[in-house]
């Protein structure tokens, strides 16, 4: 049987390959493996059809082992973790499927401290829904209550109104995408407390258009809406609000890595990037690393996601990192990433140095890069394969010293992943092409 929780919580096709009955069971391993009886849960979700169902579901599984479930309806996966991490919750559980479509749901666990699980945790509460049936109920008096706990939104509010009055007075013309998501109420209003003027678009959210052509995923109208306007700069979010990618004045998209590249060369000249370090992914850019090597910072890469970015950022003492999809993590505002945090700290900088988006992005060039998925069925054997492994080894020769290959298979999907990256555009196509169709023909 393949593992439940991914890179990001447990996900499917709502009602189909993830079903209230999981979510059931999700409720009672929880309540039993991290709450206990009399404690209390926390749980949120996003503006999907299904959410209500998945809430409804995880809410009968805890407070059937006495655990009380406070449901603070729809709010960002960030608010979630917040509230998890600063109040009297065992627990917390998001229900949301991040940027997927609406057809997708995902139920996402969190620890006190509003952080996702490690490994092993997640192993131990997956061999206890796998058996969720066989736990003991509490008796009829000691049932958990499912509270309405909508209210708890404002602590969050409260918190982030603070950091947008650090970037008070730049009176931008600011253009949202709330991705017809979690942060379709709130982060108009965070934007606008900072003193911009904001429009909003794609914030009518129905339970079936969440990410549908619009937010982080597809920027596209987002560049149309801040060209048409004469805007300063532009956000979009995705569905939870827990990625955010930009666009620049003249509605061009300024790359994630460019994005953490100005937050971290900021940090560096006024002497306040934790360590000296950025932490990043094995995916991101060179040019990134130059850029911020160049200022006599450090890169620490890690394997690609979040989780594993917020663990090399507590071992290393980094301040800052992320990934280029638009996940960024401030540390000194939250445990992880949100995506109207990373716009409030882009706005600051841009208030303090008095230039756009465009302008900041440039200090940050990035090189020639290109990723191909190649579908095999052998993905896990590429470097048992001689023949593939010396075609890499001679590209990575042609790049150096600048450039480099990075081979991944997929950990969910029939997928071999290769990112080619040099100086020559036209040489680094060539060799993600020439590698994928030798990939395909020797893993078939």
């Amino acid at each position: 049987m393949s593992r439940l929780f991914g890179t990001d919580g447990i996900r499917g096709a709502a009602n189909v390959d993830l079903r209230p009955s999981l979510a059931f069971a999700l409720g009672r391993a929880t309540a039993h493996q991290l709450v206990g009886p009399g404690g209390a849960l926390v749980v949120g979700q996003d503006t999907r059809r299904s959410g209500d169902m998945f809430v409804a579901a995880i809410t009968a599984g805890a407070t059937s082992m006495g655990v009380d479930v406070h449901q603070v309806g729809v709010v960002p996966t960030p608010a979630l973790a917040f509230l998890a991490g600063t109040g009297d919750f065992a627990a917390g559980i998001m229900v949301s499927a991040s940027h997927n479509p609406a057809q997708d749901n995902g139920l996402k666990v969190l620890d006190p401290s509003g952080l996702k699980l490690d490994d092993d945790l997640e192993d131990e509460l997956e061999a206890v829904i796998l058996r969720a049936d066989e736990l003991p109920g509490v008796a009829p008096g000691a049932i958990g209550r499912a509270v309405d706990a909508h209210g708890l939104l404002d602590r969050y509010l409260a918190h982030r109104v603070a950091l947008a009055a650090a970037v008070r007075g730049n009176g931008l013309h600011v253009v949202l995408d709330a991705a017809n998501g979690a942060a379709h109420r709130v982060g108009p209003d965070l934007l606008r407390a900072t003193g911009a003027r904001v429009t909003v678009i794609h914030d009518a959210p129905d339970g079936d258009n969440i990410n549908r052509e619009c937010g982080a995923t597809h920027p596209a109208s987002l560049a149309e809406a801040v060209g048409a306007l004469g805007a300063d700069v532009g956000f979009a979010l995705d569905g939870d609000a827990d990625r955010c990618v930009a666009v620049d004045a003249g509605g061009h998209l300024v790359d994630g890595d460019q994005v953490l590249g100005i937050l971290a060369l900021e940090r560096l000249a006024r002497g306040a990037l934790d360590n000296g370090s950025l932490v990043v992914s094995v995916l991101s850019n060179g040019g990134l690393q130059h850029a911020v090597e160049t200022a006599g910072g450090r890169i620490v890469r890690t394997p690609v996601g979040d989780k594993h970015i917020l663990a090399a950022m507590l071992v290393s003492g980094a301040g800052l990192g992320g990934e280029k999809s638009g996940h960024v993590i401030v540390r000194e505002h939250a445990t992880s990433g949100d995506g109207i945090v990373t716009a409030l700290e882009l706005l600051r900088v841009m208030t303090v140095s008095g230039s756009g988006l465009g302008a900041l992005a440039a200090a940050v060039p990035l090189l020639p890069q290109q990723q191909r998925a190649i579908r095999v069925r052998h993905r896990d054997q590429w470097e048992n394969d001689d023949v593939l492994r010396q075609a890499i080894a001679d590209a990575e020769a042609r790049l150096a010293p600048d450039g480099r290959i990075l081979v991944r298979p997929s950990g969910t999907e029939p997928v071999l992943r290769v990112m080619v990256e040099g100086r020559d555009a036209a040489e680094v196509v060539a060799i993600a092409d020439a590698i994928a169709t030798l990939a395909g023909e020797r893993l078939h």
